[in-house]
């Protein structure tokens, strides 16, 4: 499939595009439910860092899946959540257990694979969830392998490889990602029927029906661990407010690339956190709505 023509990802976009609005909302619920499935016992910060952003984009409530051995300083460390301990793999990362299918049947929004690498068990899970949920399902990092086939699940999932994530889904040489990532996002979301949000210093993001979008904001330091982390919560928790996937993933990486550039200006080009990022989505949330009310 050739590249069509790509809309700009940016806040001239987002202010014809608002968000719905969380005036009026009478309890957390109303904002929406998230569970993010992640962290492994060789990476368990990818929850903190999925989770805190699925809050900071205004969802209501989070719950968080982790390997047992970890859940206790998971839970300390973020207080704001239901913490869901995991049975634990071999590889140090975890299964699926009955609470954890429960809570995911009354998400509004799962988030599924930061910090956790391409496994069977990982590849299972995603078996298990597609029957039970009735939202969308964002796949990251592990995750992405889990949908090298059509998927099964009602909603539209929504994938968020960096290059070597696609080139690794497609069997294909990283260059060609690199050199053809319009066409290869393209491609696999019509060929799996999904969302692809295809990360890079460009970031694609391609409909399963030829809708593509291009963004072209953001800074180098957000080459840095975790990244990718933020930029899933962040769309999780825009899905959970009730956005729909396609518009989640396009201010969910407007969201990131801006906030990169104002940790850039304010710490320096590289050297600022992932950690970082997240705390200034309300503010610039705010902003873009005020400028549309103007």
């Amino acid at each position: 499939m050739s590249a069509g023509i790509a809309t700009e990802t940016d806040q001239a976009l987002l202010q014809t595009w608002p968000l719905p609005s969380p005036e009026g909302s009478q309890s957390k619920e109303d904002r929406g439910r998230v569970l993010v499935i992640a962290g492994s016992l060789h990476v368990p910060g990818a929850a903190l860092l999925s989770g805190e952003a699925a809050l900071r984009a205004g969802a209501g409530k989070l719950a968080v899946g982790v390997p047992q051995d970890i859940a206790l300083p998971v839970g300390l460390a973020l207080p704001e959540a239901k913490v869901l301990p995991l049975p634990k793999t071999a590889a140090g990362s975890s299964t699926s257990s009955s609470a954890l299918e429960h809570t995911a049947a009354r998400a509004d929004g799962v988030l599924l694979g930061p910090g956790m690498e391409d496994t069977q068990s990982l590849r299972s899970m995603v078996k298990r969830l597609s029957p039970i949920l009735d939202c969308p399902l964002v796949a990251d990092a592990g995750a992405i392998a889990g949908f090298h086939q059509p998927h099964a699940l009602r909603h539209c999932p929504i994938l968020t490889p960096h290059a070597g994530e696609m080139a690794s889904l497609l069997d294909v040489d990283i260059e060609q990602v690199h050199t053809r990532g319009a066409e290869i996002a393209l491609q696999v979301a019509a060929n799996l029927n999904v969302l692809v949000v295809l990360k890079g210093p460009v970031t694609w993001i391609a409909a399963a029906d030829g809708r593509l979008w291009v963004h072209r904001g953001g800074c180098t330091g957000l080459g840095t661990s975790g990244s990718g982390d933020v930029l899933a919560g962040l769309i999780v928790g825009l899905i959970a407010r009730g956005a729909s996937v396609e518009q989640a993933s396009a201010w969910g990486v407007w969201l990131h690339g801006r906030a990169g550039e104002l940790l850039s200006s304010e710490i320096g080009s590289v050297g600022f956190l992932a950690r970082e990022l997240a705390a200034w989505v309300p503010k610039l949330l705010d902003e873009v709505a005020g400028a549309d009310a103007h």
